[in-house]
């Protein structure tokens, strides 16, 4: 068994789409119409075949108060991995990416969170090699 696809919930997909290939730098893989929404996913560019992320439209009832809860908490709703957390945050800084949480070590991780703009509070990780 191993993880193929996983979501986050996003109040524009064409604005999720922007900012999560354009800002974020992933890779478009899917996009097709879904009823009034699209089945849209994106990839890292460095695993075009890994997991994928579907930006999934947040249009049930329960998403709004799930998401506003999480992020009035400070929680991020996934995490990505990156190799340097301190050169993505100075990346995603210069393009106007807004962080809720610098680079902060954390026993042998080190984790920053930012804002997605489209709800939600994503974490990146940098874990050292053991």
């Amino acid at each position: 068994m191993r993880i193929h696809l996983t979501s986050v919930l996003v109040d524009d997909q064409a604005k999720a789409e922007q900012f999560y290939t354009e800002v974020l730098g992933f890779v478009k893989k899917y996009d097709v119409p879904a009823g009034g929404a699209r089945w849209l996913t994106v990839v890292s560019p460095q695993d075009p075949d890994g997991t994928e992320l579907l930006l999934e439209p947040a249009g049930h009832p329960a998403v709004a108060p799930f998401k506003d809860a999480l992020v009035a908490d400070g929680i991020p709703y996934t995490q990505f991995a990156v190799e340097d957390v301190q050169a993505e945050y100075e990346r995603l800084s210069a393009l106007g990416v807004h962080f809720t949480q610098p680079p902060t070590e954390m026993g042998p991780v080190t984790t920053a969170v930012f804002d997605d703009t489209c709800g939600n509070l994503i974490q990146i990780a940098t874990q050292p090699s053991l």
